[in-house]
C-alpha cells in the first residue's frame, strides 16, 4: 500500500469513529498529555485500534488519540508521540503530522520535554529554531508531491506570528517564556557532556530526542507550526547524572502552568 493510500485509510477510519475536520493538531510529549484530558466532547481511539498507526512504548506516553473542543478550537491530541529509537521508521514517526494535513488542520502545536543547554529545568521554552542532529531526514525518499515540494524551504519552520501570539499570551498570563533553539538527536542514550558542548558552540539551547521529524513533514504538508519545551534538566555535563524519572517529575511540576500557556494560546490563534 502506497503512503497516500495508507494516509486515506487512516482519515476514513477516524471519521468513522466521529473524528472531523481539525485546527490544531496537539503533540504532546512526556508528562506533557494530561492536557488532552481536558478536551470537550471528546471522541479516545486507543494507538492499537488505528490502522497503519505506531505504538508508543514510553513512560509518560498514554497511547491515545484525542479528539474534540478545547478553547474553542476543534483538536486531535497525541498523549504520547512516536520516537526513532524506539525502533519506528521515520514514516511512522511522522504518520500523524500527515493524517492531521489530511483532516484540513491549519498548524500543529508540537511539545517536548528537554534538557537544557542554556536555560535551568522548570523553564518553559518557545521553539524559534531546530538544530537537526538525528543524521536522518523523513523526507528521504520517494516525495509526497500532493503535500509539498521535493526541497521545502525550513527557514521560518516555526511560525513566526504564532510566537508572537505565544509570547503575548505568555507576558499576560504572567508566565516566564523563555525562547531558544532545540537540537534533535535519535537517543535513548542521553547526549555525552561534549556532545553538549558542541551544541552549546553551535548555538543550541535545548536538546530532546524528538520533534523534529515532525516538524519537518508539518512544513512539507503546509501546516504551520508552534513549538514548545518544557525544560526538564540541566543537560550532561551540567549535573551530575541524567534520568527519565527526573523528565517526568519536573513535567509534573510545572504541568499547570504548561496547560494554561497552550489552552491560552489556542483560544488567540
Amino acid at each position: 500500500m502506497t503512503m497516500m493510500a495508507k494516509i486515506k485509510e487512516t482519515v476514513v477510519f477516524l471519521q468513522k469513529q466521529g473524528v472531523e475536520n481539525v485546527d490544531f493538531g496537539l503533540i504532546l510529549g512526556s508528562g506533557l498529555g494530561e492536557l488532552a484530558d481536558e478536551i470537550s466532547n471528546p471522541v479516545v481511539i486507543d494507538y492499537a485500534d488505528i490502522p497503519n498507526w505506531g505504538k508508543s512504548t514510553v513512560a509518560g506516553h498514554a497511547g491515545k488519540l484525542v479528539y474534540g473542543t478545547l478553547s474553542g478550537k476543534k483538536v486531535l491530541a497525541l498523549q504520547g508521540r512516536f520516537h526513532f529509537y524506539e525502533g519506528n521508521p521515520l514514516d511512522v514517526v511522522t504518520f500523524p503530522v500527515r493524517v492531521m494535513a489530511e483532516l484540513d488542520a491549519t498548524g500543529i502545536v508540537v511539545t517536548n520535554a528537554a534538557g537544557g543547554v542554556t536555560h535551568g529545568p522548570g523553564t518553559l521554552m518557545l521553539i524559534n529554531d531546530h538544530i537537526n542532529f538525528t543524521g536522518q531526514n523523513p523526507l528521504i525518499g520517494e516525495n509526497l508531491a500532493a503535500y509539498g515540494p521535493r526541497f521545502p524551504d525550513m527557514s521560518s519552520a516555526y511560525d513566526k506570528a504564532y510566537q508572537a501570539t505565544a509570547k503575548l499570551v505568555a507576558a499576560r498570563a504572567g508566565i516566564d517564556l523563555q525562547e531558544g533553539v532545540y537540537m534533535g538527536f535519535t537517543g535513548p542514550t542521553y547526549e555525552t557532556p561534549a556532545e553538549i558542548r558542541f551544541a552549546e558552540t553551535i548555538g543550541a539551547d535545548a536538546v530532546g530526542m524528538s520533534t523534529v521529524p515532525e516538524v519537518i513533514i508539518a512544513v512539507h504538508s503546509g501546516l504551520r507550526v508552534l513549538g514548545i519545551s518544557a525544560i526538564t534538566n540541566h543537560a550532561a555535563g551540567k549535573q551530575a547524572e541524567l534520568n527519565h524519572e527526573e523528565v517526568v517529575e519536573v513535567t509534573t511540576r510545572i504541568k499547570e502552568t504548561f496547560k494554561t500557556l497552550i489552552k491560552e494560546i489556542l483560544e488567540e490563534l
